[in-house]
């Protein structure tokens, strides 16, 4: 049973969103250089906590943008001033546990509030309107740990931080609850296919920064046949994760959406899950510029956590995704899951040039599995939504 299409609504994606986008390409670039030039435990860290802030200001924006109609004049304000705080805001990314803390956590904060103070007045019905304003209260109670932690040294921020990005992330995984009133979002009018347009488009983005990754690298590289051979693995390691879910999966989640009476929901899930995608992607597209730049380098245990934790990081996050939506297409993942995870320990102590041509025979692999795997569960959804 789907929902009534009384609370269908359609639009297409509009421009200024496109060009809202363009501030996250330059987001993930200054994210996977934070990483690179930070590469221990503790720069993971603070990469983690960073993308979980930039990430939750385009996902309030986004949907705050589908919800509101991003064709009304106040949304498209809205969208515009958030772009120019979110070019602040990413701006201090190299240094925001540094000295531009401050710099960083003000436009963080401002955007936040901003847009969920937006929708709170120019919400169109009762329910959104009353949602927003739970949002702000969960934004009330990180805020102030995002202020202490850029009163306090470099040291410690990390810690206030990360408190303040978990508060964060658990408001928009659970749709901000407070005791005794949660979303109902099977009532709520939403359109679905132009969140998920966001997602894709979004996703290519932050793919696309991968890829831009790789021709840097290969541009800073001496050309010989190891750098040229690495680049080519790097670039397709990408590309099988581009086809793991456009090559049908995409077809899969949008007929499951179609068929369910809360679209709105399944939406959700998927933007959970791109938490984690984008951090993957991130840690992908480091681990894909050192193997450029030292292909034939000694194995270690940062690279073959970036080349092979990543991948398996995308596809754990993405299983679970579609076991939730779709209840399909889901093991298989898993299964690639956990052979990234028993390759990784191999190449520890292989080349990095050997790890990326074993990296990729999974990822091929998986892709052409999963293109078959899809047209199936694809076909399966149609069959049960007309039965």
């Amino acid at each position: 049973m789907s929902m009534p299409e009384s609370l269908r609504v359609r639009r297409e994606v509009s421009p200024v969103e496109l060009f809202y986008d363009l501030v996250f390409v330059f987001a993930v670039s200054q994210l996977s250089h934070h990483l690179l030039e930070h590469l221990t435990w503790r720069g993971a860290a603070e990469t983690a906590v960073l993308l979980v802030a930039v990430f939750g200001t385009w996902v309030y924006t986004s949907y705050v943008a589908t919800l509101l109609d991003v064709h009304r004049d106040v949304t498209r304000w809205m969208v515009v001033i958030v772009m120019g705080l979110g070019l602040f805001m990413n701006s201090a990314i190299p240094r925001a546990f540094g000295e531009r803390a401050w710099v960083f956590v003000v436009a963080l904060l401002l955007i936040l509030f901003f847009v969920c103070a937006v929708t709170a007045v120019a919400g169109r019905t009762d329910t959104l309107r009353e949602h927003f304003r739970r949002t702000l209260i969960w934004i009330l109670a990180s805020a102030p740990l995002w202020i202490v932690g850029a009163i306090a040294g470099s040291g410690p921020r990390l810690w206030w931080w990360a408190v303040a990005a978990l508060i964060d992330l658990t408001g928009t995984w659970l749709a901000h609850p407070l005791p005794g009133r949660a979303l109902s979002s099977q009532e709520l009018p939403f359109d679905s296919d132009h969140m998920i347009e966001r997602l894709r488009l979004f996703f290519i983005i932050i793919l696309g920064e991968t890829v831009l990754t790789t021709g840097t690298a290969m541009a800073d590289t001496p050309v010989d046949v190891s750098s040229v051979l690495a680049a080519i693995g790097a670039f397709t390691a990408p590309v099988c994760l581009w086809a793991v879910y456009f090559g049908g999966a995409e077809d899969a989640f949008t007929t499951a959406v179609a068929t369910t009476t809360d679209p709105l929901r399944s939406v959700r899930m998927g933007t959970n899950s791109a938490y984690a995608v984008l951090a993957a992607l991130v840690a992908l597209a480091v681990g894909s510029e050192l193997a450029i730049v030292h292909p034939l380098g000694h194995g270690s245990l940062a690279l073959a956590f970036l080349l092979f934790g990543a991948p398996a990081l995308y596809l754990a996050a993405t299983a679970w995704f579609f076991r939730t939506t779709t209840h399909g297409a889901w093991t298989e993942r898993l299964l690639a899951c956990a052979a990234c995870l028993a390759a990784g320990i191999a190449a520890i102590w292989l080349p990095a040039l050997a790890s990326l041509a074993v990296l990729d025979i999974i990822l091929i692999a998986t892709a052409t599995a999963l293109s078959h795997v899809h047209k199936n569960l694809t076909r399966s959804l149609h069959a049960t939504s007309e039965t």
